[in-house]
């Protein structure tokens, strides 16, 4: 058997395969609600340069601090308005995460699981749509792996910078969503100094300086939530008064969402994030949870005894951190992205392993099985986007057969099972969401109200001031692609609001009470609408579409 798990020019096609896959999603139409939502929301921080208050619908904003905001706003700063700027820290952020779990892999593991850790991470399919869904995750996770690692290498290395640099990337967690990133951090960062009985790591002027930075680095974000809230107690936020926007960030946010204290309770099931896991670490689920087990069996059988070149950061401490949060009554899928580059190292962990100790015939279990999942799940996608919108143009289409044909060519050579499948797995994945963001994303965003009402607006050379949105249903896309923050008017108050030519937005609920206000208009374009985050089979069925869709429209009101 070669020496050699995974050759250089393998690593560098993946890459680079990985790499067109990324910049082909920035292009893709911001999607309603959350991520249009936000970057109108940093939209307006870079329109008004204010940068301390955050505001969603004309409303203060209390629910996430301020940093991804700030990142996109700088992005608009330095490149102007558009979706692929605002996706620009997002994917910065993923491929810091993905020099993170090299790193961290490596520090576990040795130069054999580096490039595959990365590759793991880059190629999960949460990870792939959190780079055009663009939240808060992307910075987030790409944060919290980096001080991960960095905190790791000063457990192992003593540095000053290390714990420096982790202190900032926790920070910067924070900055982005609260307590979750200093939770997972502190798990996992916990659980490694327990089993390696390196608690004296914690009593060192150095730590003292680790803490400093911290609070040094999320000063930025508690000051600007200072001034928005606890220098306006007379501030009605979600219903209540004398709200401290510092006493939130630091408790209420992460309690409330635990508790689902003013939150909608999303699921009551315990076991979310273990089924959600099987599709959001697609292609590399069923490997982690075989890794998973297979660690803590060893742990188990061993009573905890330390063992040279083990670690259980990426198993006991994943393990805590999804049992912890089970327990919340507020649940999302993406909540798992964070933890997402930390099973990444497991993965290659448990890979490298197999290859260490030439365990063939498990690998090649795995492999088939791989072969199974993901030749399946490309044929469904295939399908899907061929059979549900119209055909693909000439030039994507060969770029489909020429993905096809590498990964047929990569099938039939032959190789050790343990670099097929990596390459394999990887392959399969890029080959799967380049078809997505080329062809079902863009046609799939053609039933956005929103954005297609910003095309008429600009290609009739429509005055985008003069363009209102009626109150109850607000468009996020409307607003970013028209570049600016929509007037939002009452129906009761049109008449006095708005003027003769001016235009207003409003989808098909809406139309029926304007009528009955017997208010006229002389031009109406209708543009198709439905909840394209929300996609059931019978949209998608080209012979039911129209069933399911609702109507927005533009109108040209007259006096």
């Amino acid at each position: 058997m070669s020496n050699i798990l995974l050759l250089k020019r393998d690593s560098i096609l993946l890459y680079a395969l990985l790499l067109v896959v990324y910049l082909s999603g920035l292009w893709i139409p911001l999607m309603e609600n959350d991520s249009a939502q936000h970057a109108t929301m940093a939209m307006r921080m870079y329109l008004e340069n204010d940068f301390l208050n955050i505001y969603k619908a004309g409303h203060d904003y209390l629910d996430k601090p301020h940093m991804h905001f700030w990142l996109a706003a700088l992005s608009f700063k330095m490149f102007g308005i558009s979706q692929w700027s605002y996706r620009i820290p997002a994917l910065l952020f993923t491929l810091l995460g993905a020099y993170s779990c090299n790193r961290l892999a490596k520090e576990f593991y040795g130069d054999k699981a580096s490039h595959i850790a990365s590759l793991v991470f880059l190629s999960s399919q949460a990870i792939f749509l959190s780079n055009h869904d663009v939240r808060t995750d992307a910075v987030l996770t790409g944060a919290t792996i980096f001080g991960i690692w960095q905190l790791v290498a000063y457990i192992n290395h003593r540095s000053v910078q290390h714990i420096i640099l982790g202190a900032i990337g926790v920070a910067i967690a924070f900055s982005t969503k609260g307590q979750l990133g200093v939770f997972i951090s502190g798990v996992c960062v916990l659980s490694y100094i327990a089993y390696n009985q390196k608690w004296k790591v914690l009593w060192s002027w150095k730590v003292g300086i680790g803490i400093l930075t911290f609070i040094v680095a999320i000063t930025p974000v508690l000051y600007a939530y200072y001034i928005q809230f606890d220098l306006h107690p007379e501030k009605y936020v979600n219903g209540a008064s004398n709200v401290s926007g510092i006493r939130f960030i630091l408790w209420d946010q992460s309690f409330n969402r635990l508790t689902g204290s003013g939150f909608e309770h999303t699921s009551p099931d315990y076991f979310f994030f273990f089924h959600t896991l099987l599709w959001a670490f697609l292609p590399w689920s069923l490997l982690f949870y075989i890794a998973l087990f297979t660690r803590l069996r060893t742990v188990f059988t061993t009573k905890f005894r330390y063992q040279d070149n083990f670690e259980i950061l990426t198993s006991i401490g994943v393990l805590i951190v999804m049992i912890v949060i089970s327990f919340s009554k507020f649940k999302l899928p993406h909540y798992l992205n964070s933890l997402l580059p930390v099973g990444s190292v497991l993965v290659a962990g448990y890979i490298t392993r197999l290859f260490q100790t030439n365990r063939e015939r498990i690998a090649k279990n795995i492999l088939r099985i791989q072969y199974v999942i993901l030749t399946l799940g490309s044929i469904a996608i295939l399908f899907l986007i061929f059979w549900a919108f119209t055909m693909p143009n000439v030039i994507i289409i060969l770029c489909y057969l020429l993905l096809i044909t590498g990964l047929c060519y990569v099938i039939t050579k032959t190789m050790n099972p343990y670099r097929k499948l990596v390459i394999i797995s990887v392959y399969f994945m890029v080959l799967i969401n380049f078809c997505l963001n080329t062809q079902f994303y863009p046609k799939l965003l053609l039933y956005q109200a929103g954005n297609n009402a910003a095309k008429i607006i600009k290609t009739e050379q429509i005055n985008p001031n003069s363009v209102f949105m009626l109150n109850g249903r607000p468009s996020w896309s409307l607003d970013f692609y028209t570049n600016r923050i929509t007037p939002i008017v009452d129906i009761n108050t049109i008449s006095t609001t708005m003027k003769t030519g001016d235009w207003l937005f409003l989808y098909d609920n809406q139309l029926e009470k304007l009528k009955e206000h017997t208010i006229s208009w002389s031009t109406k374009y209708e543009i198709n609408h439905y909840r394209i985050t929300r996609v059931k089979g019978s949209f998608l069925n080209p012979n039911t579409r129209d069933n399911t869709l609702e109507k927005a429209y533009l109108l040209k009101i007259i006096k």
